[in-house]
């Protein structure tokens, strides 16, 4: 406990209060409720951002699945776009339920950009096989199809003695 001695004029007061206990200016505590709540605002204004972007993300991962190809900057593009939202988080100063539900979003960007970069590399991967797939029927149309050589005897005898050195 502590003892607080209050004095006005001829008026003495004790008051006996409790160690944990805060002396918070009412002004202070309606300033720290009012930026928790900007905080929270902005906080929902980037993660409705997010699920716009999200929808994208999605209508990729249907395009790859269903065999189509995708360019590159499809997935650049959309992988900056996601980044500007985390930007944003970023620059949001939140305290209590909007830091965590910041730290959620924050979470929840990267995930995103995760699949992007794992679809991405599907995309190449098949990208790659077509590709080859394609330069080798080329190659066959333009010299024709390749035959196996023909066995030329070599002067090299093959046998099962070993020569050993000491």
């Amino acid at each position: 406990m502590i003892k607080i001695k209050v004095s006005h004029g001829s008026y003495h007061h004790e008051i006996n209060v409790p160690s944990q206990s805060t002396f918070e200016d009412p002004a202070s505590k309606e300033r720290k409720i009012e930026h928790t709540l900007i905080a929270t605002k902005e906080v929902l204004y980037v993660r409705t951002e997010v699920d716009k972007l999200y929808q994208k993300v999605i209508g990729l991962e249907r395009i790859i699945s269903g065999g189509a190809k995708v360019e590159d900057k499809e997935f650049v593009v959309l992988t900056e776009l996601l980044m500007v939202q985390l930007l944003k988080l970023d620059s949001i100063v939140a305290e209590g339920e909007a830091k965590m539900q910041r730290g959620i979003e924050v979470r929840r960007v990267q995930s995103y950009v995760d699949i992007i970069d794992n679809m991405k590399a599907r995309n190449s991967a098949a990208n790659n096989a077509v590709s080859l797939i394609n330069k080798w029927e080329a190659f066959e149309s333009e010299h024709g199809r390749l035959k196996s050589p023909i066995t030329i005897q070599s002067s090299t005898v093959i046998t099962q003695e070993w020569e050993q050195f000491e």
